[in-house]
This record gives structure tokens, sequence and C-alpha cells, in this order.
């Protein structure tokens, strides 16, 4: 153990090294030399809060329950690792890569995940709270159940996600891209929807009162078949017709 500890301090690459529940993060130098690559590694319940991790990767790494607390996990790469139930709490991970990663019922917390790729990661109960999410590609994510919330996912891919039943509170997705995806039986409470594309959506049960949709335009109307919008917004959608809706006139 003591020899991987002081391979962790050198950089480059490690394997199959069995690293479960040690304090990982005394063992990493501030500014690594050269960047970590942990390979087939055992890292469950790993303490890695703080740790320096720019550019590592923990390619099919046993990680379950690890802590990434405040960790620089910025271009990192946990393809096809096993994060069941680890926690992000803080930090940054911008560009970060957890293609094929199992991610279920772990926790992003107030992390920075913008430009994130998660092509076909499961992400069952996954959630995201208060996290930087600008331009993240979930598209072809697995799972059901992730929820978002109080993210900034501007210009995110979102395409085919199963979101059924979920609530959006405080979430921005402007220009964000949902087409396909299930959002059937979703609540949306002040979020926003400025721009993003809908085209293919369910929206079937949709509660959507609580969301900006910006200006509703026609060629937009057909996406929100089955949701359920506010007075306001359905007047909006008239407006963009030419239709204009007068108050009932007082008995």
């Amino acid at each position: 153990m003591t020899d991987h500890l002081h391979d962790l301090a050198a950089g480059g690459e490690i394997r199959g090294a069995d690293l479960a529940g040690r304090d990982l993060a005394a063992a990493l130098p501030d500014r690594p030399g050269r960047p970590l690559a942990l390979t087939e590694c055992d890292l469950r319940g790993a303490d890695l809060r703080g740790a320096c991790l720019t550019g590592a990767v923990l390619a099919r790494c046993a990680a379950d329950g690890a802590r990434f607390d405040r960790a620089d996990l910025d271009g990192a790469r946990f393809d096809r690792a096993d994060l069941d139930g680890a926690r992000f709490e803080g930090g940054t991970a911008a560009e970060a890569s957890f293609t094929a990663a199992e991610c279920a019922d772990a926790v992003f917390d107030g992390t920075d995940l913008a430009g994130t790729r998660w092509a076909g990661a499961v992400l069952t109960d996954t959630a995201f709270t208060g996290c930087r999410l600008t331009g993240a590609d979930f598209e072809g994510s697995r799972g059901i159940g992730a929820v978002f919330t109080r993210c900034n996912l501007m210009l995110a891919s979102l395409k085919g996600m199963a979101l059924r039943g979920r609530e959006f509170a405080g979430d921005r997705l402007d220009e964000a891209d949902l087409a396909g995806a299930d959002l059937r039986a979703t609540v949306w409470r002040q979020s926003r929807l400025r721009g993003a594309v809908l085209a293919g959506a369910d929206l079937r049960g949709a509660d959507l009162r609580g969301a900006d949709l910006g200006e509703i335009r026609l060629e937009k109307a057909e996406a929100l078949r089955g949701a359920t919008l506010s007075a306001e917004q359905a007047g909006m959608l008239l407006s963009s017709l030419g239709i204009t809706v007068a108050p009932a006139e007082p008995d």
C-alpha cells in the first residue's frame, strides 16, 4: 500500500491498485508533475476531497462511495468507472468525461460540470444540485430518475433523456436541446426554457406553468401538445397567431 501511495505522488500510470477507503488526497501533490492515470483500481470509499486531479484518468476504476468534494477534476476522465453513491460537493470538473460511467445515486452539489460528456453513463437517481452544466452533453445517457435542481443547463444537450415525473426547480435551460426527451408528468417551477429545442419531446401531463418559455411561436406549439400552460402562456401562443384574448365583460 505504501508503494502505491508513493506512486500517487509521482504521477503516471497505476494499474489494479487496492486503494479502497484510503485518504488519497494527502498523498497527492498540489500540482502534480504529470497527470495521474489510474486504471482498474479499487477506490471504493476513498477520500479524494480537495485533491488536484486535473486531466487525471480514472478509467474502469471502482469508486463506489468515494468522496471528491472540492477536488480539481478539470478534464479528468471517468470513462467506465463505477461511481455509484460517490459524492462531488463543490470543486470543478469542467470538460471531464463520464462516458459509460455508473453514476447511480451519485451526488453532484455545487460542482462546475460545464462541457462534461455523459454518453452511455447510467444516471439512475443521480442528483445534480446547484451545478454549472452549461454545454454539458447527456445525449445517450441511460437510466431514469436523474434530478436537476437550481442548475445552469444553458446550451446543454439532454436529447432523449428519460426524465418522466421529475421536478425542475430553479433550473435554467435556455437554448438547451431536449429533443426526443421523455418529459411526461414533469413539473417546472421557477425554471427557464427560453429557446429550448423541444421537437419530438413527450410532454404529456407536464406542468409548464412555472416555466419561462419565452416567446411561444406557432411552430413551437406542436411540441407542447399534452402539457398544461398558464393563461398567460396560452395568451402568448394565441398572440403569435394574431388572436387577441379580451377579458370577459362584466355582467
